[in-house]
């Protein structure tokens, strides 16, 4: 969970370019809010976009500033506070988004990337269900919970072991390269 301060702002004055004049601002008193970026959270901003949140690398403010909103546990927001965003909210609320959540790393077998697959909110609801995995868990950090589902699906799909065959050559490669390092023959 993320708590996020947005600072105060004075009173101002915004040019209306539809009434071609300026109209006065109030002054911004401040707010906090509690951000969390879940599979609840992301499943909101799809059923508004109707697109894959993982997969739309670049969003439109409107959709970030949505997303924001999809995020906040704070109850009873007015709308115009998320105007008061400031740069650093942005970069924090981008950071919180980004950070893995845990110290569980999976390796990738060598060659092969992330998959470029499109994944909804629902194949992700799918995984869990799949793994067994709590509802609870649509609360958690996404990034934790990919990962979760990542280690169980790397559990549950064990690395193919190697033939005979494929051992002593992979060996004999191995021992090549040894006396070719050592300058030995034997």
């Amino acid at each position: 969970m993320l708590p996020l301060k947005i600072p105060p702002a004075p009173a101002t004055e915004l040019w209306d370019e539809d009434k071609c004049e300026f109209v006065p601002q109030p002054a911004f008193k401040g707010a906090s809010l509690q951000l969390e970026h879940s599979l609840i959270a992301v499943s909101r901003w799809e059923s508004k976009y109707h697109k894959s949140f993982s997969s739309t690398k670049e969003k439109t403010a409107e959709e970030f500033l949505y997303y924001i909103q999809c995020m906040t546990l704070t109850k009873n927001v007015d709308e115009k506070v998320y105007d008061h965003l400031t740069i650093e909210n942005l970069k924090e609320i981008d950071a919180y988004i980004k950070d893995p959540m845990t110290a569980t790393t999976v390796r990738r077998k060598p060659g092969k990337g992330p998959s470029r697959k499109i994944v909804t909110s629902e194949q992700i609801y799918s995984w869990m269900i799949d793994a067994e995995v709590p509802w609870e868990a649509e609360k958690w950090h996404l990034n934790r919970l990919l990962t979760l589902l990542e280690v169980r699906n790397a559990s549950a799909n064990p690395a193919k072991k190697m033939s005979p065959k494929s051992v002593m050559k992979n060996n004999a490669a191995l021992n090549a390269a040894r006396r070719s390092k050592m300058h030995s023959k034997g």
